[in-house]
């Protein structure tokens, strides 16, 4: 059995981190760290590169690398060459050494390096699902010219991975996303207005980034995986569906057109899908504490309401009609969700923002990456625009 050398963006955030665990259980025999790529943690990642000693790291700035040469000289420790910002990233995703790249980085910064890694017939274990939601056709294309493999990492992608594996596609009926219901799943209307930073952080079964728990508790984050649902298995706007499931336990689930339905479960770590990413199509033995089916006291299912969480809506609409339309609700949603960590605007503000800026947006075809690049800076000035006008209001009423 050979080494595979991998590559992490976002090596110092959750999936990034969670991934050196996974990597570290499995052994140094299966693969080999050559490269890692993050931002401005420098003693997480100074801790990494003296662990796993790569060739090659990437951090956010010149000023990031001065103090990651000093913490390491400090420690005596391995000195890998060290590149900046998104040039530096798509040096980490392209490494000549790296087999395997894990994209875990948050937002548009990934998508870039990630288009690049699968131009150059890299595996990418996919945890940034923004890439799909901006150029789902340009990823998948490029994957197919050059060979590259898309393994999903988020945790419902793929459970639907595996649910489909030996399974013929004009037999699937419909794929279904669970949706934990985010932290205000039993609030009505009325309070979630007044929802504060801190309430909204409180995710009910994930421990996840300040950005993508946000967008768990509007529930844009199942949105966003509808979007790259299609992308990674085919399926139409009508052939993906999505349940309130609030135990998290069924990680998601496929209708076949007999009336069957096959479900993934599991616990509720990551470590579990970013190893079945990385060892497909092999199974290997896992750390991790089997499910106990006997502790389970309930599993409950129910619709996802619109109503309060329009950002559901919002993402099957970009899906529709297709285009750049995906980019810039992604681009709206990111500066939106910024917006609300800062405590500038309300969380029902986000969805009135992505709304009025899908409004506005000219929706072209997705020809190349200037396109795709163009429609997200486009829409990231719209955006800015409506959170100052609300932000206004935000302080007018009172609220913050």
């Amino acid at each position: 059995m050979s080494t595979r050398g991998v590559a992490i963006l976002g090596s110092t955030g959750s999936i990034g981190c969670n991934t050196l665990r996974v990597i570290e259980s499995l052994g140094s025999e299966r693969f080999r760290i050559v490269a890692l790529g993050a931002g401005r943690n420098v003693a997480r990642l100074a801790d990494q590169i003296t662990q796993h000693q790569p060739e090659l790291v990437s951090v956010d700035s010149e000023e990031s690398a001065q103090k990651l040469k000093a913490e390491l000289t400090t420690r005596n420790a391995w000195l890998p060459r060290i590149v900046i910002g998104e040039a530096g990233l798509v040096e980490v995703a392209t490494h000549d050494r790296a087999d395997y790249v894990v994209s875990g980085t948050v937002g548009a910064v990934g998508f870039v390096p990630t288009l690049r890694a699968l131009e150059t017939g890299k595996r990418v274990a996919l945890a940034n699902k923004e890439t799909l939601v901006m150029a789902g056709e340009l990823m998948t294309c490029a994957a197919e010219k050059s060979g590259a493999e898309l393994l999903p990492v988020d945790s419902e992608h793929n459970a639907l991975h595996q649910c489909l594996r030996g399974e013929k596609r004009s037999e699937v009926r419909r794929i279904i996303l669970t949706a934990s219901g985010g932290p205000f799943r039993t609030r009505d209307k009325a309070s979630i207005q007044n929802a504060t930073v801190a309430e909204a952080m409180r995710h009910p079964t994930w421990n996840m980034g300040a950005k993508i728990t946000i967008d768990s508790a509007t529930l844009m984050n199942k949105g966003l995986e509808v979007i790259e649902a299609h992308w990674l298995f085919g399926f139409g706007v009508e052939e993906i569906s999505i349940v309130v499931h609030p135990e998290s336990v069924i990680h998601s689930m496929i209708e076949l057109i007999d009336g069957s339905v096959i479900a993934q479960m599991g616990v509720t770590d990551m470590r579990h899908a970013i190893q079945y990413a990385l060892t497909y199509p092999e199974r290997c033995t896992s750390e991790l504490p089997p499910l106990d089916l006997a502790k389970l006291s309930s599993l409950r299912f129910e619709a996802p309401d619109e109503e309060r969480f329009p950002c559901i809506s919002l993402a099957y609409r970009a899906l529709k009609t297709g285009g750049t339309l995906p980019a810039a609700m992604n681009a709206a949603n990111e500066e939106a969700v910024q917006a609300f960590i800062d405590e500038r605007i309300s969380l029902p503000d986000i969805p009135r923002i992505i709304e009025r800026v899908m409004n506005q947006h000219r929706t072209s075809a997705v020809k190349d990456l200037d396109t795709v690049l163009e429609a997200d800076r486009s829409a990231r000035v719209a955006a800015q625009a409506a959170i100052h006008e609300l932000a206004q209001e935000f302080r007018v009423l009172g609220v913050a």
